[in-house]
């Protein structure tokens, strides 16, 4: 009997832990848009309080979620730049004052809570600044055999947690809880999660989500998407599919690349994770030039595509004024701004596009990506088709010369309207001529 009450005990444990690491996404994050906040670069003021200024623009773009860059204070030994990285913290559990007060920080997170945001902040738990009091205790992080801490790359203003510490790790997870119990945030963008071991994160984000099962979480990984994603993170970095649309505006791949990438991604991650698509974010355009210098006249085809195709789209700070240059990462350096930038209307006909169609929403909700059979090799031509009629058809031009094709919509052809609003008579062989880079996004 005893012996029979063990095992049933057991059972029961195991099926409580079998239920803490089944992940499901928010609801709320299916039709989703992310917008990345650098809150020092976004207003003259850099600070939080100034950005909430900007909250309404963004909701009335159709914006959704929040991705504020880490906003705690930076340590000072060895610090990058006058102002520092964003990523070399110091205290997890207070506020930068070049950002504001808690007190500003909350009354912004009210507010963006009131306007229907979800708001999401950027964790940094590989490692710490050089100066945190951390680095006081023994054995929290990495050490060479001098005693000294220990940096990753050329990042000269961190230190590397060591993560075989399980008094470290409390302490982490302790921080995380301060954020979501105390102030009230949403969920977390991991910074290089896949520095971090996947049992950590699978612990820390499964005992966060029993007081908070509606939070959201964001891997800023892709090699390891599939077992971070099956139990800790609801959505992955589309590093590969970014790199490949710089390519293609770039001229040194094509249409036949893409297609080979998403055939490859539906066989190698899992089909429930979320990709997040993206021509910009803090790293590229600092590092490796803004969308404008690598994609050039292909900005919009591109920005249209990443919600086109499977994923949620993210936009970057500045995407939606016009800014053109290289934000500067360890100093003050204010957006661009110009009031008859076109993207923002057209980043507004997207977002509409996305939430009022249920097959563009994020797996598993979504419908699946369907390719249209095209005579020209350089137009990407897909469906996004449910069964019940509803449908989206996008048709693409990669390429810098205007080109002429004839689609074999089949099934797909019918009655539908453009971004525009206008109707269209889709036959079922359709042809179009499609200017540079130009593209045409068709709903039913």
């Amino acid at each position: 009997m005893k012996k029979t009450l063990i095992l049933f005990v057991a059972l029961l444990a195991l099926m409580s832990c079998s239920k803490l690491t089944e992940l499901r996404h928010p609801k709320w994050c299916y039709d989703a848009t992310i917008y990345e906040l650098n809150t020092r670069q976004l207003t003259p003021e850099g600070t939080f309080a100034a950005a909430e200024e900007y909250l309404p623009m963004l909701r009335e773009n159709g914006i959704d979620i929040i991705w504020v860059m880490p906003c705690q204070p930076i340590g000072k030994i060895t610090r990058k730049g006058t102002l520092g990285s964003y990523y070399s913290i110091i205290d997890y559990c207070a506020i930068n004052p070049e950002f504001g007060t808690r007190a500003d920080f909350e009354h912004f997170l009210a507010k963006a809570h009131e306007l229907g945001f979800k708001v999401i902040l950027d964790w940094v738990a590989n490692h710490t600044a050089p100066d945190s009091e951390w680095t006081k205790n023994e054995g929290w992080h990495y050490r060479d055999s001098l005693g000294n801490l220990m940096v990753q790359y050329d990042w000269t203003d961190i230190s590397k947690l060591n993560y075989d510490n399980q008094d470290m790790r409390n302490e982490m997870l302790k921080a995380m809880h301060w954020w979501m119990d105390s102030i009230g945030i949403d969920g977390f963008r991991c910074d290089v999660a896949g520095e971090v071991p996947t049992d950590f994160w699978n612990w820390a984000m499964g005992d966060l989500r029993l007081t908070h099962p509606d939070m959201f979480t964001l891997a800023e990984d892709e090699d390891k998407a599939q077992e971070l994603t099956e139990s800790a993170f609801d959505m992955y970095y589309g590093w590969t599919l970014h790199h490949l649309m710089n390519e293609v505006a770039q001229g040194n791949k094509g249409v036949e690349d893409l297609w080979e990438y998403f055939e490859k991604a539906e066989t190698t991650i899992r089909p429930e994770a979320i990709r997040m698509n993206f021509i910009s974010n803090h790293d590229e355009n600092s590092w490796n030039g803004t969308e404008q210098e690598r994609m050039g006249d292909a900005i919009n085809l591109f920005a249209a595509f990443c919600y086109v195709v499977p994923g949620m789209p993210m936009i970057y700070t500045g995407q939606l004024s016009g800014n053109h240059h290289r934000l500067e990462f360890f100093e003050k350096d204010l957006i661009d701004t110009d009031e008859a930038y076109a993207q923002a209307s057209l980043y507004k006909q997207l977002n509409d596009l996305r939430q009022r169609q249920r097959v563009l929403f994020s797996p598993e909700i979504g419908a699946p990506m369907i390719r249209i059979p095209a005579d020209n090799g350089a137009i990407f031509a897909c469906a996004r088709p449910y069964p019940s009629g509803m449908n989206v058809i996008a048709v693409m031009n990669m390429s810098d010369q205007e080109q002429n094709v004839t689609l074999d919509l089949g099934m797909y052809a019918g009655k539908y309207k453009c971004l525009c609003g206008k109707t269209h008579k889709l036959e079922k062989t359709q042809s179009f001529t499609l200017k540079p880079w130009g593209f045409k996004i068709f709903e039913k």
